[in-house]
């Protein structure tokens, strides 16, 4: 009994566990009313689709964990303008594999760069800022696109779309660069100077952290994220479209929330983006497959959402 109350203390009073209970759960409710068809499919289209919101999610985590105000909303467009980019640029190429990559990292290094330049320059709050941007952004991947119909090149294809044993090989390197991620925010300078920023910026700065330069190249990793996640994605849907990445603007927060990570800043769960992003698919899945009125789905999965991340709030209050 002491083993069980002391695994129960160690693993379901973590605020990030309530995503992973809440994707089984609708992912068991699914499979029963399929009587199990489908059962495994479904898990490896989770993970799939899964990781786009993760890679996105992971840079809104960082944003976000800045404090009240911080938020990135010029993702989608910034996932179009890369992957259009991209796809032009390699022309379905395999040989141009590196540039296309590097042509994406670049546009979002442009994008990190100009929104952090209306934050600080021009003394724009955040959400305006990238709001503003996302339209000059999407601007240029509409003029830069325009009637854009190319191919991923056959590698690129074949990377985003692979599975060892029904795991995608696109999700097992996003594993590996959440497990970076990590180590990043909780063992490095830079990370814990994004904790202590979101904690208390005032006493940040007291202390001798560079609050400026912190905010600054966390837009900038959150923005790289999103260019990466454009490349990948393109790749993974057989090219790239001007509305590509209209849907990561609700899942870049959707995951940071249920995943456990606190809106006003200072503390985040990496391991609850994986969890959220899992279960904002299934829930999608479940809903459809129950056959349910489009009207009936939304009510549905607001109330499950608003459970999970009561049950997740409550219990990081509690440790």
């Amino acid at each position: 009994m002491i083993t069980i109350n002391k695994v129960y203390r160690q693993l379901f009073t973590k605020a990030w566990i309530w995503a992973y209970v809440g994707a089984v759960a609708v992912w068991l409710a699914t499979i029963i009313f399929t009587q199990g068809q489908g059962a495994g499919q479904m898990l490896s289209a989770a993970l799939s689709f899964a990781t786009f919101s993760v890679i996105v999610g992971i840079g809104q985590m960082f944003v976000i964990t800045l404090g009240p105000g911080n938020i990135d909303l010029s993702i989608p467009a910034n996932i179009t303008l890369a992957g259009v980019v991209a796809m032009k640029l390699m022309d379905s190429q395999n040989d141009l594999l590196m540039l296309g990559l590097l042509a994406s990292l670049s546009s979002g290094f442009v994008v990190g760069v100009f929104n952090y330049g209306l934050i600080r320059v021009l003394k724009i709050p955040p959400i305006i800022a990238t709001m503003s941007s996302s339209f000059l952004i999407l601007s240029c991947a509409i003029s830069y696109g325009r009637g854009l119909k190319i191919k991923p090149p056959e590698i690129l294809a074949d990377f985003t779309t692979i599975q060892f044993f029904g795991i995608p090989l696109l999700a097992l390197g996003i594993i590996v660069l959440t497990i970076i991620m990590a180590i990043i925010l909780h063992r490095t300078v830079f990370g814990l100077s994004i904790c202590a920023i979101g904690q208390n910026p005032r006493a940040a700065k007291l202390a001798g952290i560079p609050v400026e330069l912190i905010r600054f190249c966390t837009y900038l990793l959150c923005a790289l994220l999103a260019s990466l996640c454009g490349f990948l994605l393109a790749g993974f849907s057989g090219g790239a479209s001007l509305n590509m990445g209209q849907e990561y603007l609700l899942a870049s927060i959707a995951v940071v929330v249920i995943g456990g990570s606190s809106v006003a800043g200072g503390f985040s769960n990496l391991p609850g983006i994986w969890g959220a992003a899992l279960f904002m698919f299934l829930l999608v899945t479940m809903l459809n497959t129950f056959g349910l009125s489009a009207g009936v789905r939304l009510m549905l999965t607001g109330i499950i959402i608003v459970a999970v991340i009561t049950l997740s709030a409550n219990n990081k209050m509690s440790t």
